[in-house]
């Protein structure tokens, strides 16, 4: 039976040798080579200092998470992130291949438009998720990002970075039992969990909970 990361490697390797199939964005600008280390810095929304931290783990290819990022998202970033009251962090927990492609690809992609790719790969997902071009359909979004189809296949290359978007998911399934997406952690409390497809009303409930 094949490992997950050998899944993943395998399925990196045939996005690299389809590249033949991906459109040319001759135009875009290069996001240039990346620093790795950079890459795989926390990704937030909202104060640092903020009273309430709320990481959410989520899976591009999820539905319930572009649920979430389309549905809820706006609300609660209007009353609770813009408002200085919740810090977001976002932490990646990619199921499956394509997934775990579209998360390096958002952390190759200059840092201030993190969060714009991360919509656009939402947006785009039932895209990306299904075609039969996987590396041109996720080049497609990547080019937002001022990526190249070199950057896109230097990106996805880099074994340092996938291990270390791997790393992220599993710790959160150490320390906070992350079964699947999206879930979100209040205050890095493994008992203070938002599971699945919830509303604004539930977060709200949770978070003024967790405020007073």
């Amino acid at each position: 039976m094949q490992t997950y990361t050998q899944n993943i490697a395998i399925a990196l390797i045939i996005f690299v040798f389809s590249a033949v199939a991906a459109p040319d964005f001759h135009n875009s600008a290069r996001a240039g080579t990346t620093d790795v280390g950079e890459a795989l810095e926390i990704r937030s929304l909202g104060d640092p200092n903020a009273p309430v931290t709320l990481t959410e783990y989520s899976s591009l290819g999820c539905p319930h998470c572009k649920s979430f990022h389309e549905n809820t998202l706006p609300t609660l970033k209007k009353e609770y992130i813009d408002t200085g009251k919740v810090r977001l962090i976002y932490r990646d927990f990619p199921l499956g291949s394509r997934a775990m492609a579209a998360a390096m690809l958002t952390r190759c992609a200059p840092k201030t438009l993190y969060f714009g790719m991360l919509e656009l790969f939402f947006d785009k997902q039932a895209v990306w998720s299904q075609s039969e071009d996987a590396i041109g359909a996720l080049s497609s979004v990547a080019k937002h990002g001022m990526m190249t189809n070199d950057d896109v296949l230097d990106c996805l290359q880099k074994q340092e970075l996938m291990d270390g978007v791997r790393s992220i998911k599993e710790d959160g399934t150490a320390r906070f039992d992350i079964e699947s997406t999206p879930t979100f952690v209040i205050n890095n409390d493994a008992d203070l969990k938002i599971e699945g497809a919830a509303d604004i009303e539930e977060f709200r409930k949770a978070l003024d909970e967790a405020l007073n």
